[in-house]
């Protein structure tokens, strides 16, 4: 009876080791399937550089990718760890290029982000600055108006 119970027991655990590799390809495509895509990441319809930063920042949302990813990682950890799996390396390969594009996509939505804020101060700055120095060209024209009537007045004092 021990052999016929080793035998299921083998059976059970290629059985479960399918399954978990399975579950973690699964996870995987669905974590793939939740990328943002790659059109709505590139164009956009948008009347200003905050518009377009508002739409590409909601265009790299990727919380259910990650979720996904996540419950591919837990069992991918489990098989590996119970030795499930025939060709681990090859799985292990597929769970990592979809966390580094997950990190890529995550590190241009944190620039983003950063620029998102960084955009309406910069053009406040520049509208500050432009009227600055068109008040500074009032000054100087009206300066110049001033100059130009003093040398006027010298010139009608020593007639």
């Amino acid at each position: 009876m021990s052999s016929q119970s080793t035998l299921a027991d083998d059976d059970l655990f290629g059985e479960a080791a399918a399954e978990m590799r399975e579950e973690v390809e699964s996870h995987l495509a669905d974590a793939r399937a939740e990328l943002p895509d790659p059109d709505d990441v590139w164009e956009t319809e948008a009347d200003n550089v905050l518009g377009v930063l508002n739409a590409l920042k909601s265009a790299l949302d990727v919380n259910d990718a990650e979720e996904h990813l996540r419950q591919a990682k837990k069992t991918f950890i489990v098989g590996q760890r119970a030795d499930a799996f025939d060709d681990p390396d090859s799985l292990e390969a597929e769970v990592e290029a979809v966390e580094e594009l997950l990190a890529s996509i995550e590190d241009a939505e944190t620039l983003v982000g950063d620029l998102t804020g960084a955009m309406p101060q910069l053009r406040s700055q520049l509208q500050d600055a432009a009227e600055a120095g068109s008040d500074s060209d009032e000054d100087t024209a009206a300066d110049d108006v001033d100059d130009e009537e003093s040398a006027d007045e010298g010139d009608a004092d020593d007639a």
